[in-house]
């Protein structure tokens, strides 16, 4: 096992900073940031974060039917972002969250009427 010194490893910082900062002021980075391979996801990251807020609710408020369809919904639009070209992985993994918490969502629904059923009988 090769034991790397604290100097090379500082340098090693310095040249991938240097790296990363050569490649956030290039011209391909900043036709990126204004395009809508950026900001359509970006604008997107709402829907899956007010799904993550809303697991701490009540499980009323939650709509059967709203639910399905943001599943089904990000189910496509995952598949879209990888088909795309070039491939958008900043879309797949914000409806890949969308569609992990609308199932957490969907899961928290069905336990809620089983348990509801339950004591109804």
């Amino acid at each position: 096992c090769e034991i790397i010194s604290p100097k090379h490893k500082q340098m090693a910082v310095v040249r991938l900073s240097k790296r990363a900062w050569e490649q956030l002021k290039s011209k391909e980075f900043r036709s990126y940031l204004l395009s809508t391979h950026f900001w359509g996801p970006v604008a997107n990251w709402g829907v899956p974060m007010a799904a993550l807020a809303d697991m701490k609710k009540d499980c009323e408020i939650i709509s059967p039917k709203m639910t399905v369809a943001m599943v089904i919904y990000s189910s496509l639009f995952m598949r879209f972002a990888l088909r795309v070209k070039p491939r958008n992985l900043l879309l797949f993994v914000c409806h890949f969250t969308n569609f992990s918490a609308q199932s957490v969502q969907l899961g928290r629904l069905i336990n809620y009427n089983l348990k509801k059923g339950e004591n109804a009988v």
